[in-house]
């Protein structure tokens, strides 16, 4: 899916919070999905990044059960897991791929540690997870696009099918697209101003994710319901 898409085509992957979102994103024909922790964190009424771990493993699973397209996890920084027991653990689920974040608690961390991580978590899944290695130097770095080209870099050798500069600016994707072999996760916010998936594809992002923005904007729109009910 990700791999010999035309510019402008992105794979476009909403992000699902609970079963029934899921479920309207695969019915709407998307051909995959992915999770975001924030989004899941909201549902299950805790803060981004403090989701226990079983919690968000069974959201994961319910999620899955409920669809019968693919379905990639937000697993954060990894909960602290060994590589093995996250590899297996996701695979229980049904899940097919896994975002891993190079930061913890607001602290980006070195990008050989990260890597070696990530070469673990390949090693101990072997062909059966797609990992897209998310690059937070836009986000807790310096925002330089050379660090984020370095950091991607390490992260494809190391074994990422994919790399996931998010928060990086529209007009710096050229820059990372030009520098970055494989494909390119980008973030789209839907905030009105922010580029679209086919614009943010058009600068060189050949898959589109969402993070919380989908959950946000349901819950915004079911508290305009909510108003609505309460004015009578």
């Amino acid at each position: 899916m990700h791999h010999g898409r035309p510019p402008g085509d992105p794979l476009v992957l909403p992000g699902p919070w609970d079963a029934v979102s899921a479920r309207v994103f695969a019915d709407a024909g998307f051909p995959a999905l992915s999770t975001p922790s924030a989004g899941i964190a909201a549902s299950l009424g805790y803060a981004d990044g403090e989701t226990p771990v079983d919690e968000m493993f069974a959201a994961v699973a319910r999620i899955v059960r409920a669809v019968d397209v693919p379905v990639s996890a937000d697993l954060e920084n990894g909960y602290g897991l060994a590589p093995r027991e996250l590899v297996e653990r996701l695979l229980e689920t049904g899940a097919v791929g896994c975002n891993l974040e190079d930061s913890h608690g607001g602290v980006i961390e070195e990008p050989r540690r990260h890597a070696n991580r990530i070469a673990e978590v390949r090693a101990a899944a072997g062909d059966r997870l797609f990992v897209n290695a998310r690059v937070d130097t836009f986000v807790y770095g310096d925002g330089d696009p050379e660090r984020a080209i370095e950091r991607a870099a390490s992260y494809a050798a190391a074994g990422a099918d994919c790399v996931y500069p998010i928060g990086a600016p529209a007009d710096v994707l050229p820059v990372l697209r030009a520098g970055i072999q494989g494909p390119l996760n980008a973030l789209a916010r839907l905030d009105g101003e922010s580029p679209s998936p086919g614009e943010l594809g058009a600068l060189g992002a050949t898959r589109v994710t969402f993070g919380p923005w989908l959950q946000r904007r349901a819950a915004a729109h079911l508290g305009e319901l909510a108003a609505r009910l309460r004015q009578g």
